[in-house]
């Protein structure tokens, strides 16, 4: 295994675990911890953010290696993370400003990213578990 194919695994493993960490504890603890919860919100969004640009790297490094073709997964949750960071953020935001986006509120877009992280973090979790790590 190349140095390289051993970078990229290496930062699978950290993108998968900051992002389940993100979702498990690191948020609601700041929302449990923060008194101001749109600041609380807007350190999420930020977080967040990073695991998107995470994301697009590992999947970018992943797409010059041998056996890129088994990063399925990985490419499936950077789509998702996508989605969610550069669709529906701004589409939240602007919910949150004006009470409602298409007729749903910010609580149903929120709704609708928080499945998305969701299934982020199922895609990677299938990754990792199809990975034959030997």
């Amino acid at each position: 295994m190349s140095i390289v194919q051993k970078l990229q695994r290496v930062l699978l493993v950290l993108w998968a675990g900051s992002l389940w960490a993100l979702g498990a504890w690191v948020s609601p603890t700041l929302f449990s911890m923060q008194a101001d919860r749109h600041l609380a919100g807007l350190l999420t969004g930020r977080l967040l953010a990073i695991e998107t640009y995470l994301g697009v790297a590992v999947s970018l490094l992943a797409l010059l290696l041998p056996g890129r073709g088994r990063f399925g997964w990985g490419y499936l949750a950077v789509v998702l993370l996508g989605l969610n960071a550069w669709v529906l953020r701004p589409v939240m935001v602007e919910a949150h400003a004006r009470g409602s986006v298409a007729g749903m509120s910010f609580i149903v877009w929120h709704g609708a990213s928080a499945l998305l992280y969701v299934a982020t973090c199922i895609a990677l979790l299938l990754l990792i578990w199809n990975e034959d790590f030997r």
